[in-house]
């Protein structure tokens, strides 16, 4: 038994039968099988396989372009997070300047409140001056009213005369001259 079979005793005519005839190989069959594989692949290659690259090409695009928008959104949204942060710091600075003209307006009118205050409070006792010297200055010709009608009376009694009208004036002239002094 031979097992290495050279290759030149493969390619003789009796070696090649043997072979085909111990696998039953029909050579027009198998042509015809060859041919129809090589069609079916050609058609399959067409319809089929570029179809499915050119496909692949262009979900790789997208994909690539859906990349390069999420960095563009990226980016964008790193600017919208810093425009915001900016805008918070403004906000703030303006919250802070506000609240401080609010205080500053505060004293003002307190200031001013208080001046209205004190103005109101000095017209008061210069009011209640006027009428305290009014008050003074009638109840001091009252006083000398009354003094003058008791002088005519402790008069009239000590001189035990009554007095006319006339001597009544004049008494009451003479005692309200001597009352201040």
């Amino acid at each position: 038994m031979k097992i290495f079979i050279p290759f030149a005793d493969m390619l003789s005519g009796g070696q090649v039968e043997k072979i085909t005839q111990t696998f039953g190989v029909d050579w027009p069959h198998l042509i015809a099988q060859i041919v129809s594989f090589c069609i079916v692949c050609a058609l399959l290659y067409r319809w089929a396989y570029k179809p499915i690259l050119k496909m692949l090409a262009e979900r790789r695009q997208q994909i690539a372009q859906g990349l390069a928008n999420t960095e563009k959104i990226k980016a964008q949204l790193a600017q919208a997070e810093a425009e915001r942060h900016e805008m918070l710091l403004r906000a703030n600075a303006e919250a802070t300047k506000i609240i401080e003209e609010a205080h500053a307006a505060a004293v003002r009118l307190q200031e001013r409140e208080t001046q209205k205050a004190i103005a109101a409070a000095e017209q008061i006792l210069a009011k209640s001056r006027e009428s305290a010297a009014r008050d003074y200055s009638h109840m001091l010709t009252e006083l000398k009213r009354e003094v003058g009608r008791l002088v005519i009376q402790t008069t009239a009694t000590v001189a035990g005369k009554v007095l006319s009208a006339e001597d009544q004036r004049r008494l009451a002239e003479e005692t309200a001259k001597q009352l201040p002094a």
